[in-house]
């Protein structure tokens, strides 16, 4: 065997290895090294535990305040409604031997149309589709009719109860009465 060849093993490989501070198969093992990874491991672990606590608490947050809105629309909507309630509560008090059933029915009119623009201006749209084309996704049909020519088939004749909408959707369909031609 020669020695002038150096192996791995051999003595000339146990001084660099020394020199390095590495045990020979690039592991580094010293306190000082275990130290530090494990401090950017608690370091990443803290970051990790705060960010997740601050998305829950974002979490929280936006569902208290979407709560929150909901419950001011529905105390505007209330607030709107307050003087036809205040009418109608008039209406009712009346004595009905003393004030004539025409006076009460002017009365209840008023109401309805006070009531009605309070809840237009809150975004409920009424559907009367009387003379219009019947359109299933707004109207249900609950009779057909004899139409008298063929331009009225499939036309609106008659409204049993009316629908309703709410900012563009569709809260009841207007119950209708439909002419069909069978000519």
């Amino acid at each position: 065997m020669r020695d002038d060849i150096d192996l791995p093993n051999g003595p000339a490989a146990s001084q660099d290895d020394a020199a390095d501070g590495a045990d020979g198969d690039g592991n580094e093992d010293t306190p000082a090294a275990t130290t530090g990874v494990n401090r950017e491991l608690e370091e990443q672990r803290d970051r990790y535990l705060r960010l997740a606590a601050e998305y829950d608490n974002y979490r929280k947050r936006s569902s208290k305040e979407r709560q929150e809105a909901g419950s001011r629309a529905q105390g505007d909507l209330v607030k709107s409604l307050i003087d036809s309630l205040d009418d109608l509560q008039r209406v009712t008090a009346q004595d009905p031997d003393i004030v004539d059933a025409k006076t009460i029915h002017q009365g209840i009119e008023v109401v309805n149309k006070k009531l009605m623009k309070a809840l237009a201006n809150a975004g409920l749209e009424l559907i009367d589709p009387v003379n219009e084309t019947f359109d299933p996704a707004m109207h249900e049909a609950v009779s057909t009719e004899p139409a008298l020519s063929k331009e009225d088939d499939h036309l609106v004749s008659q409204v049993f109860q009316q629908g309703y909408r709410y900012n563009g959707q569709l809260l009841r369909p207007a119950r209708v009465v439909v002419k069909q031609w069978n000519g």
